[in-house]
């Protein structure tokens, strides 16, 4: 795991209205070798080719069933096919999930060439990968939505290198096998065969990376979520609106680029990306200081096409 990457594209960060620079929602994770798509708005694949990111996807996750969340995967599907997919593509998403693959599958007059898996989640619901889970949490967005929190596994402590050699165990194949978690053998000066354990030379475990993406909603600062989100490296929030129209947020439904920040502090996020803005903002400098007065960590208004990298801490 210490090698693998975690990329965040953002690929589509309007609000339900698109824009000339920006396009409906649309967030690739690229996490090693798997690359993951939330929401999946249209003109996703424009950005896909916009990003160099290829269509190699090997799973999407949908928040809800508002038109400018999924209507990209039409599109997509069709594309992949014509590009030689086989492989199965899984969509994960809130109830209705299977009536909307059902749909896309009926409008299309030619087959593809790989089957769509449609997967109903629940707050929640955990899907595993390897080396980490995509887990679901209920959204407040006034119908059936979820909101998704990936996350790595636990990382192996630190290595002793010098404890190592101390205790016996010579540089080279054992060194890895410690890693991994296997007692080896090492022989001392005298002859004697001891066993070294992984817990003689490795410190306590480490705490992988973790992306949180709301989806359209109210805040919500409060409930089992919390815990399972907190200490997130990213909070990507609904931030349809300013502040000063916090009213019209609740109508509707969303947040405001405070609440969203209200949010982030909640979790502990390390960094806030306030998205799906509302297409009367041609600016989004108002929100960053609405967000600064209720979270003190790092804020984004990412552009779309914009590429974050998250280290491990």
């Amino acid at each position: 795991m210490a090698g693998e990457t975690l990329q965040v594209y953002f690929l589509g960060t309007a609000g339900a209205l698109p824009t000339t620079n920006k396009n409906p929602a649309c967030f690739m994770v690229r996490r090693g070798s798997d690359t993951l798509l939330f929401d999946c708005g249209e003109g996703a694949q424009q950005q896909m080719m916009r990003a160099r990111t290829g269509f190699t996807v090997d799973a999407i996750f949908i928040s809800h069933w508002h038109a400018d969340h999924y209507l990209g995967i039409c599109g997509l599907v069709q594309t992949m096919s014509f590009n030689g997919r086989e492989d199965p593509l899984t969509v994960y998403g809130p109830s209705w999930i299977y009536e909307f693959i059902d749909y896309v599958e009926k409008i299309s007059k030619t087959r593809l060439n790989f089957r769509i898996i449609p997967s109903e989640l629940r707050h929640g619901s955990v899907v595993p990968f390897d080396g980490y889970t995509v887990r679901a949490y209920s959204s407040d967005h006034g119908m059936p939505g979820l909101g998704y929190i990936l996350e790595e596994d636990m990382r192996p402590g630190k290595f002793d290198r010098e404890k190592a050699i101390e205790l016996g165990v010579k540089p080279g194949p054992l060194f890895g096998r410690l890693q991994r978690g296997e007692n080896v053998e090492a022989e001392l000066p005298d002859g004697e065969i001891r066993v070294i354990r992984p817990e003689d030379v490795m410190g306590p475990a480490r705490f992988g990376r973790k992306v949180v993406y709301s989806g359209d909603t109210r805040p919500q600062t409060d409930g089992e979520w919390v815990k399972w989100a907190r200490g997130a490296d990213l909070l990507i929030h609904d931030a349809t609106y300013d502040d000063s129209e916090r009213k019209r947020a609740a109508e509707v439904f969303h947040s405001t680029a405070g609440e969203a920040a209200e949010v982030a502090e909640a979790i502990s996020a390390r960094m806030l990306a306030l998205v799906h803005i509302s297409s009367r903002y041609t600016k989004t400098a108002t929100h960053i200081q609405d967000a600064e007065k209720y979270y003190k960590g790092t804020i984004i208004s990412p552009d779309d096409l914009d590429m974050i990298e998250l280290p491990f801490r």
